[in-house]
């Protein structure tokens, strides 16, 4: 679209002047690339509670006061830490062969020498969960539970149980180990990793995903054994390291009126360690930095905008407890998050849609020159804003298009390269010109108590 064409778009829908800074965003904007590029290069994988996660929060609180932000600070926590290390996969029979695995956070080691055992294949979590107790004992549970790919990523739900919840599973009917295809839906051979949870009582055991391809090859071999055991050797030493620091960091655009409650921005800092942490969640961050800065450069808002860099997501939601724990007494007039990669904005929702509608659709305006659509969806918010909901606070839900997010997501193919710059650039000016409507609104929001809409 053109920019004649963008300025006709916002005279016929009567959005405010500073929807020019929002339009220059789609055009020009450099702070959300300046953010990622930097994080991802000079610093990469930011896994949780370690070192270089440390060394992130230093680098973003220098990023953060070198672009105008004040009040920037670190909001020490401390965390339960999981590193991982040696991971490999191998059938020994009766198709001996390598597959590429990753360890799944908060499992247990086979120790250096590994665990041999027999595999049982389970076609879906369904299919284990029925599973007769004790059924297990000393074999190596394969959950071969697939995920579709869907705009708005829904099918994560209905995939995520086999990575969140089937180790413990497994573990509780006596598997000794468990395998899991990779919550994701690429056909590359890089596995995807993420926290899987033992349930009070369940040991934790050793759990890991292979990759698509590899869950494939390892489903025609149970196909083709024709009764066959297939045997299969893990060797998997992550190690807890106990309680260590992580950190919030946050950072304010200083509005007219600071006793007003200020519009919070979320995404979080930490990644996963195989990859660099691009779109997970290096572009979230700085996609809600670059609004702040945008609504800023045109001139000081009403309320203050605070972002949230929230650490130690991945492996807890960590920050997010933590943030909302020493918040819990400061209102927030509205919570909003970026926490799902860099492509383009494509829908927007609200917990306040039917009980302040004019407000929602002032926000509707502001976005349709960009191509986005207002929904009759209830805004849930991001990990990272559970001061936000515990508050039962006002919520919008800027839904990017997901639909190749989960090809990359917690697998070493997060890197800055899967960025695509014009999308970015439509994800900043959405967020601008709906930071700009929230930060300038001086009414509160109309919501029915302890209602969800």
């Amino acid at each position: 679209m053109t920019r004649s064409l963008i300025a006709l778009a916002a005279l016929s829908l009567s959005v405010p002047a500073a929807a020019d800074r929002a339009d220059q965003a789609l055009e020009s904007d450099t702070i959300a690339w300046d953010f990622v590029e930097g994080i991802t290069t000079e610093i990469g994988p930011r896994m949780p509670g370690t070192e270089q996660e440390a060394r992130a929060r230093v680098w973003a609180l220098d990023w953060l006061r070198a672009n105008g932000f004040a009040n920037v600070a670190n909001e020490p926590f401390e965390m339960d830490t999981w590193v991982r290390g040696t991971e490999t996969a191998q059938i020994v029979a009766p198709y001996a062969q390598p597959m590429a695995i990753t360890a799944l956070s908060t499992t247990s080691s086979t120790g250096p020498e590994g665990i041999e055992a027999e595999v049982v294949y389970f076609p879906s979590y369904a299919d284990l969960e029925a599973a007769a107790p004790g059924s297990l004992k000393g074999k190596i549970a394969f959950v071969s539970h697939r995920m579709r790919a869907a705009q708005d990523g829904s099918h994560y739900g209905f995939a995520g149980p086999a990575r969140w919840t089937a180790p413990s599973l497994a573990a509780s009917k006596g598997a000794v180990a468990t395998v899991i295809r990779s919550v994701g839906t690429d056909s590359h051979r890089v596995p995807h990793t993420g926290t899987t949870t033992f349930a009070e009582g369940v040991r934790p055991t050793p759990a890991g995903a292979l990759s698509n391809p590899d869950a494939d090859n390892l489903e025609r071999m149970f196909a083709r054994a024709d009764g066959q055991p297939i045997r299969m050797k893990l060797v998997m030493t992550p190690r807890d390291l106990g309680t260590t620091e992580s950190g919030n960091v946050v950072g304010e655009i200083v509005g007219r009126d600071p006793s007003l409650p200020p519009v919070l921005l979320a995404c979080h800092l930490d990644s996963w360690d195989l990859g660099t942490g691009a779109i997970d969640d290096g572009a979230g961050c700085g996609i809600a930095a670059a609004a702040a800065n945008h609504v800023a450069a045109q001139g000081q808002p009403l309320r203050t905008i605070r972002v949230l860099f929230a650490g130690a997501e991945e492996t807890g939601l960590w920050g997010s407890r933590a943030y909302a724990a020493a918040h819990a007494d400061e209102p927030f007039f509205v919570g909003l998050e970026s926490d799902f990669g860099a492509d383009r904005i494509w829908r927007i929702e609200t917990n306040f849609t039917r009980n302040d509608p004019e407000l929602f659709r002032q926000l509707a305006s502001a976005v349709a020159r960009f191509g986005v659509a207002p929904a009759a969806g209830v805004a849930t918010g991001g990990a990272d804003l559970n001061v936000v909901r515990d508050q039962d606070g006002a919520l919008i839900d800027l839904q990017q298009d997901g639909t190749r997010y989960f090809d990359l997501h917690h697998t070493a193919d997060d890197t800055l390269d899967k960025i695509d710059p014009a999308q970015l650039r439509q994800n900043v000016a959405v967020w601008t010109a709906v930071v700009d409507v929230m930060a300038n609104h001086p009414q509160p929001i109309r919501r029915e108590e302890g209602s969800a809409e």
